[in-house]
């Protein structure tokens, strides 16, 4: 989208990083490996998961909790990059998760990813679906009764430094 002389205009989302550092320079490939959605850099747009992120960070490692805010131009992201987004907790999301989890790096063919977070609701049931305990029938019954709340990973740099902006950090 442009302005009447020509300049892009940002289509801003608000999105959250919760931890225990601020992060006014983000870095992809900075982190643990083996998540969710690949090795990435995470944010979301529910200020309240950030936030359960950051004080469970802040816990393990005994420090203070910070909330890190910053504007995406998703619209730009997903017109650009290679994107996957899941918009429910199904066997496509279940398998993505499995696989980057284990370390098949599925992720790696994306610039971005959008979905559900494996979170305390869901995540006993993708632990034993991956152990062997359950079935995949019975694990998608499973997360069937579960709304997917939201994470973003930017696994591009380049994506990252051109659309993901710096607003400020906040103690918690």
């Amino acid at each position: 989208m442009f302005n009447k002389l020509g300049e892009r205009i940002m289509n801003e989302l608000i999105v959250y990083h919760g931890g225990t550092e601020r992060i006014e320079m983000p870095v992809c490939k900075f982190g643990r490996k083996n998540l969710d959605f690949g090795h990435g850099f995470y944010v979301t747009n529910l200020r309240e998961q950030a936030i359960s992120w950051a004080y469970n960070m802040a816990k393990s490692r005994n420090m203070p909790a910070l909330i890190n805010r910053y504007k995406l131009d998703r619209d730009a992201v997903l017109r650009e990059a290679r994107c996957k987004i899941f918009k429910s907790y199904d066997e496509e999301w279940l398998e993505f998760i499995v696989a980057n989890r284990s370390g098949e790096n599925v992720a790696d063919e994306y610039d971005y990813v959008e979905g559900g977070v494996a979170n305390d609701r869901v995540v006993d049931t993708v632990n034993l679906y991956i152990a062997g305990l359950i079935e995949l029938s019975s694990a998608l019954r499973e997360l069937s009764k579960h709304q997917p709340n939201n994470q973003m990973c930017i696994l591009n740099q380049e994506i990252l430094n051109r659309y993901l902006v710096y607003e400020g950090t906040e103690e918690l």
